[in-house]
């Protein structure tokens, strides 16, 4: 190669390295231009998305039917309540009826979901909680279904329900009509298959009344006896291993035993602290989740 041939592979080389140094200049600039304004507009949204987390409220949980609302009269409140009660004390499902004025600008799938996580209507673990959503003001309606109830009370099966059910009954001013009837209906689905309904029922079951009465009762006995086998037993392992301190009575152990006839003493006292329950007929979620499913409409 003649000495021009050097000098031009020579010149080449900044060259090159210029070319890929602005390029890659060139490349951050525009990741720059684009991006700049999507992070810009994230960082003004932020705050706004966080407010309208933080205004989001929901009603507090004071029982199976919450009306916050006001749709339902006093009797027909408790008797939906009493037909709520008996069918999880046979299935183990939880059914809630809330009623609220508003969704606070909020969607009703959206809103529903969350207060079912709110509340965590359901059993933890078998997430088999339904919730029937009404918004007056909105004039919307959703049931709102848990994990474990999606193959049972399925998304289709609640648009029937809606349709058929609550939305006539709504459309003509008949709200409590249009609830119970929504209830039955949800109560009619679940109920369908008797073998998963005694199979959650089965899972998810405690101790009844009976139960822990016969419980108590047992474990007293039994105490009692315990403790009068157990002196003697000891009466005697004291008269052969322990001190005499007077007239058949010995030192063992750190505690005077009287040896022939009972030796009193001890008093055992057993708290027996008695069984807690509610008794009140206080509500609450088990722990339940939900995931979206269900369905929604609007009269």
């Amino acid at each position: 190669m003649n000495r021009q041939g050097i000098r031009w592979a020579t010149r080449t080389e900044p060259v090159f390295a210029t070319t890929v140094t602005a390029r890659r200049t060139g490349l951050v600039g525009f990741l720059c231009r684009r991006l700049f304004p999507v992070l810009l507009a994230l960082l003004l949204v932020a705050p706004l998305l966080t407010v309208a987390a933080a205004a989001q409220t929901f009603p507090a949980l004071t029982g199976r039917v919450v009306d916050e609302a006001g749709l339902l009269d006093p009797t027909g409140e408790a008797a939906l309540a009493d037909k709520l009660a008996a069918f999880e004390a046979k299935s183990s499902d939880q059914v809630v009826v809330v009623t609220v004025p508003d969704l606070q600008g909020n969607a009703i799938e959206d809103y529903g979901y969350r207060l079912g996580r709110e509340w965590g209507i359901g059993q933890k673990g078998e997430d088999n909680g339904v919730i029937l959503l009404v918004s007056r003001d909105d004039r919307k309606v959703r049931i709102e279904v848990g994990y474990g109830l999606e193959g049972t009370l399925t998304d289709a099966l609640a648009s029937t329900i809606i349709e058929t059910d609550i939305l006539p009954a709504f459309r003509s001013g008949d709200y409590p009509g249009g609830i119970e009837k929504g209830v039955d209906g949800i109560l009619a689905v679940l109920s369908g298959n008797a073998a998963e309904l005694e199979a959650r029922a089965e899972r998810n079951a405690g101790w009844s009344a009976d139960d822990v009465t016969t419980g108590l009762f047992l474990t007293l006995f039994v105490g009692i006896w315990i403790v009068v086998i157990g002196t003697f037993v000891f009466a005697g392992l004291a008269r052969f291993r322990g001190k005499k301190v007077g007239k058949n009575k010995y030192r063992w152990l750190g505690t005077t035993w009287s040896y022939g006839g009972a030796s009193g003493s001890s008093g055992s006292g057993g708290s027996s602290g008695g069984f807690g329950g509610s008794g009140g007929g206080g509500f609450s979620g088990g722990g339940g989740s939900f995931g979206g499913g269900g369905s929604s409409g609007s009269w």
